[in-house]
């Protein structure tokens, strides 16, 4: 053997132990690499076993299925073979795939980061659950099954899909995004560390033997194909699915049928940019040949049906060093920890920043500074950190301490309530930070929309003393502003962006009432309140002047949040911000001369998914403004549920009800004449 061979030969060998140990930690719950690392390291490998096909022995990490079993539940045989799934990371892989697995139809399903399981139901009754194990042999976690959340004991019996006497069916089994945080909370309470992940927490519970435990861990399935069967023999995957949600197994509602490679390429892009919007952690998108007669004669290969692959998306959770933890404050004096991180590329940038919501997230996530900790961003949201990777811990991390003062203004910390979780700065008037806050939230498109005012400009406002708090904003003058370095040329002489500003701020004064009383920064008190106390009173005066109890009344509102809005007109300041607006000219009434005609009153409308004539506000605007309530969730009470593309749960939700749906068509006749 050649010095070349000796060091080609080496190098898979290092390759390879690599790949497996780090498979092992992944499958025993104490991954030390993030997945993305994992796929990179198992890609190098299949690729020099490419370049050199002689290394791919049966004993290669790349010729095997997940991980052997352990010992510490019974081994079971699966009655068919479970396999992986190919992977690929670029639209010219899928299409190379796509190229040889032509087909006429395609199915587009999420890939659910979780545990793979096997159930095997005989004559409709649930005899056994497994885990993948090595594919071949899993461990035995029937009595664990039997405890999760929507897998049937007994199949419902249909007319249409008679039960078999065997259904071997797979899926996954995973804790939803929105339980995480409760899970790692519950699992803390117990004397346990923190899980890193969901896809974490869902495979170390499964693998419990308390079943109460097991209970209490809030775990989910979705079914996602079938093995063996008796009695039973589907001609698609989707007939399949049909089937298995008519005998109450857990099928997923974001699979798709689709015609076409074009197709298969928008289903991907969609769920790429929209991966928040499912209830599970997913890392890709899978696709698969519908008809089983053609999956039947593509076959598979040592580990993975060809009929089959994984388009796996770049990372949203990565892992990083966690620097320090320090706090922000917000608008309303809300005082946030956040994150400060060694920079990390995830999900398309790169982050050093994540939010940790408030002091009891950071006890509650268990992370401590210095930790690696697991970054997650979806789509556009800031980064969170999920939890620390208690493992790596070598002793010299430190508890963060919350700081007993505010950090902009000096002023002493408090819960402006007994029970509330959140720790403000009480000088909400003077605080730089909380001042700066308001002004860039007033400025936003959201409120009264004043171009060339955004965060920077907003604290060059406060930290040169031209605004004192809010009153003023709407009498600036050229002269203010010289005062200014963001408003002002080397020279001294205003600006391009400061004289913007000035026509800005007079366009503004002209606004929804509305849009006037959310950019108050009012607590309780949003968007959502503010329109329905614009509407109800027509002017600002009236809504301030009324008694908490009438407030309380209006849609929406309830007791709290009258009680903050009344309570804010109490403090002199406040009520210096809103008279001297008046007296700039801003809006105080509601302006109705132009309003749509009130044909959606007393009718209750939820818009799910895209439109192409409406954004989401658009539409909720379109509602409310003809006296609609525009809910963001599906109920008995709900009159019309408007559907557009790529709806959801709520769809299905609407049609269980047997509730009015409408497509856009639909709705724009609603909206005109209040009738479908």
């Amino acid at each position: 053997m050649s010095k070349t061979q000796d060091s080609i030969q080496e190098e898979w060998q290092r390759l390879a132990a690599e790949v497996t140990r780090h498979r092992e930690l992944y499958y025993n719950q104490t991954p030390e690499i993030t997945d993305a690392e994992f796929d990179e390291l198992f890609h190098q490998l299949e690729t020099l076993e490419a370049a050199h096909p002689e290394l791919a022995t049966p004993d290669s990490p790349t010729q095997k299925v997940g991980a052997p079993v352990s010992s510490s539940f019974e081994n079971v045989a699966h009655l068919e073979r479970m396999m992986s799934l190919e992977n690929v990371f670029n639209a010219e892989e899928l299409d190379e795939w796509l190229e040889r697995a032509d087909a006429d139809q395609y199915l587009t399903e999420l890939k659910i980061d979780g545990l793979s399981l096997s159930l095997v139901y005989r004559n409709g009754e649930l005899e056994r659950a497994a885990t993948r194990g090595d594919g071949r042999v899993g461990e035995d976690v029937t009595e664990n099954a039997k405890v999760i959340t929507g897998v049937p004991l007994k199949l419902i019996d249909n007319e249409d899909f008679p039960i078999p006497a065997l259904l071997e069916v797979r899926g996954e089994v995973f804790i939803a995004v929105e339980d995480f945080a409760e899970v790692n909370e519950q699992r803390q309470l117990e004397g346990g560390k923190p899980f890193a992940n969901p896809r974490n927490a869902a495979s170390g519970s499964l693998r419990q033997k308390d079943v109460e435990a097991v209970r209490r861990r809030k775990l989910r399935m979705i079914c996602h194909g079938i093995g063996a069967t008796e009695g039973f023999d589907p001609t698609s995957q989707f007939h399949a699915y049909e089937a298995l949600a008519a005998w109450g197994l857990p099928v997923s509602e974001y699979t798709a049928l689709v015609s076409s490679a074009a197709d298969v390429h928008k289903q991907v892009a969609y769920w790429e940019k929209n991966r928040g919007q499912a209830i599970c952690e997913m890392d890709g998108l899978v696709v698969k040949v519908d008809d089983i007669a053609t999956q039947r004669r593509m076959g598979a290969n040592s580990r993975a049906p060809r009929w089959a692959v994984a388009y796996k998306y770049p990372p949203e959770e990565v892992m990083t060093k966690l620097l320090d933890i320090q706090v922000g404050v917000g608008r309303t004096g809300r005082v946030t920890p956040f994150a400060v991180m060694e920079p990390v590329y995830v999900a398309g940038s790169t982050v050093s920043m994540a939010t940790l919501h408030n002091q009891t997230e950071v006890k509650r996530k268990g992370v401590l500074i210095g930790d690696t900790v697991v970054i997650r961003k979806a789509g556009e949201i800031i980064p969170e950190v999920l939890g620390p990777v208690a493992d790596r811990r070598d002793g010299t991390e430190r508890e963060f301490v919350f700081p007993e003062n505010c950090p902009s203004c000096g002023m002493k910390l408090a819960p402006q309530k007994e029970d509330d979780a959140d720790w403000r700065c009480p000088n909400s008037r003077s605080c730089p930070a909380q001042l700066a806050a308001r002004i860039a939230y007033l400025a936003s498109r959201a409120i009264f929309d004043i171009e060339a005012l955004g965060e920077k400009a907003a604290h060059d406002l406060v930290k040169s003393g031209v605004l004192l708090d809010e009153a003023e904003l709407f009498n600036l003058t050229e002269e203010d502003l010289l005062r200014t370095s963001v408003f002002t040329t080397k020279k001294g002489t205003l600006n391009t962006t400061g004289k913007k500003l000035l026509k800005n701020l007079e366009t503004a004064k002209q606004t929804d009432l509305w849009r006037v009383m959310a950019g108050l920064s009012i607590r309780h008190c949003g968007r959502t309140v503010s329109r329905a106390l614009a509407s109800r009173y027509g002017s600002l005066d009236k809504a301030r002047n009324a008694t908490v109890e009438d407030i309380a009344q209006t849609d929406g509102v309830g007791l709290v949040k009258a009680q903050s809005f009344k309570e804010w007109f109490e403090v002199d300041w406040h009520v210096n911000i809103v008279d001297t607006w008046a007296e700039s000219g801003v809006t105080m009434e509601e302006v109705i001369a132009d309003a749509p005609e009130q044909v959606l009153e007393g009718l209750t409308i939820v818009v799910t998914g895209t439109l192409e004539g409406f954004s989401r506000d658009s539409a909720k605007e379109a509602i409310i403004s003809r006296g609609g309530k525009a809910s963001g969730s599906v109920s008995k009470k709900t009159d019309y549920v408007v559907v557009g593309e790529k709806a959801g749960s709520k769809e299905t939700k609407a049609r269980e009800l047997g509730l009015k749906i409408l497509d856009e068509a639909g709705f724009v006749r609603l909206l005109e004449t209040g009738e479908a």
